[in-house]
C-alpha cells in the first residue's frame, strides 16, 4: 500500500493514495507468469496471527486494539523477500494490527517509528529509499534522505522503483489503511538502520502514534513496543561444546 503525504510538523503526515485497480492480466501477462521459476511465484509471508499470540505486543483493553511487532533479525526469518534488506541495511519489522472493537480503525494519519537506544528516531523508508540502496549507483556515495512513513510518495524526477521492491511492497506491506472490525491486518516496514550500534535492537523501541477509530476526532493512545521483550523471549543460542583436553 502506498500514501502520499503533504508536509506536517514532524514531516511524517501520511494520507492514503487511492486503492490498486486490480486488472485482468492479457494471455501474454500470463504465459509469463507460467514461464516463472517456481521459487519467484512463491513468495509468501507466515500468515498474520492476532497480535497478542506474538512474543511482542501490547494491548489496549478498553479501546479493544493490540499491535504487535515481529522484526527479521536473521535473513533466515524472512526468506520470502526477493530482495537481501538486511545485507544492505534496512531492518524489517512486521507490524500486527488487531482490531477487537465493533468500529474499523483508521491509519490514515499513522506514524510508526524506530526509536533506537540512544533515541534516534528513524521513520520507515519508502520504496525509493530502498531503491537508492540496493540498486541506484548513487547509493554507494552514502546518499540517505529522511523521508516519512510509507507511503509518503516522493519521486526524484525519472526515478525507477525496481520490480523486485515493488512486488515486495505490494506483496508484504500493508495491503490498506483500514482494520475492519474483529479483523488482524499485518504489513513490513523497513528501518535503516544502518549507522547504529549493534545490537541494534537493544533498549529500541517501535513507537506508534495516530491511529483512531474511523470517523472520530481524537486518536487512541500511542503504543510503545519495547524489542527487548523480543529479545528475551528469543531461544538461548546453543552452547559450544569445550575442545577436549589433550
Amino acid at each position: 500500500m502506498r500514501f502520499t503525504s503533504a508536509p506536517s510538523d514532524d514531516h511524517n503526515q501520511p494520507c492514503m493514495n487511492p486503492p490498486r485497480t486490480l486488472l485482468l492480466p492479457t494471455l501474454a501477462l500470463v504465459l509469463a507468469a507460467l514461464s516463472l521459476p517456481a521459487h519467484a511465484a512463491d513468495k509468501k509471508a507466515p500468515p498474520a496471527n492476532p497480535a497478542p499470540q506474538y512474543p511482542l505486543f501490547e494491548a489496549h483493553d478498553k479501546e479493544h486494539v493490540s499491535i504487535a511487532a515481529d522484526p527479521c533479525a536473521k535473513a533466515d526469518d524472512c526468506k520470502f523477500f526477493r530482495n537481501p534488506y538486511l545485507s544492505h541495511g534496512f531492518l524489517p519489522v512486521r507490524v500486527i494490527i488487531t482490531n477487537d472493537g465493533d468500529q474499523p480503525l483508521s491509519l490514515d494519519d499513522v506514524r510508526i517509528q524506530f526509536i533506537s537506544a540512544d533515541k534516534d528516531t528513524i521513520p520507515a523508508a519508502l520504496p525509493e529509499d530502498l531503491n537508492r540502496r540496493l540498486y541506484s549507483k548513487k547509493a554507494a556515495a552514502g546518499h540517505n534522505v529522511p523521508l516519512p512513513f510509507p507511503g509518503a510518495k516522493i519521486h526524484t524526477p525519472g526515478e525507477k522503483i525496481d520490480k523486485k521492491i515493488s512486488d515486495d511492497d505490494r506483496d508484504f506491506g500493508f495491503p490498506s489503511t483500514t482494520v475492519a472490525p474483529h479483523t488482524t491486518q499485518a504489513g513490513y516496514l523497513f528501518y535503516d538502520v544502518k549507522e547504529l550500534d549493534d545490537p541494534i535492537l537493544r533498549h529500541a523501541t517501535l513507537y506508534l502514534k495516530e491511529i483512531k477509530v474511523q470517523g472520530a476526532k481524537g486518536y487512541l493512545f500511542d503504543f510503545n513496543l519495547p524489542f527487548d521483550k523480543w529479545l528475551a523471549a528469543q531461544p538461548a543460542p546453543p552452547k559450544k561444546e569445550a575442545a577436549p583436553v589433550k
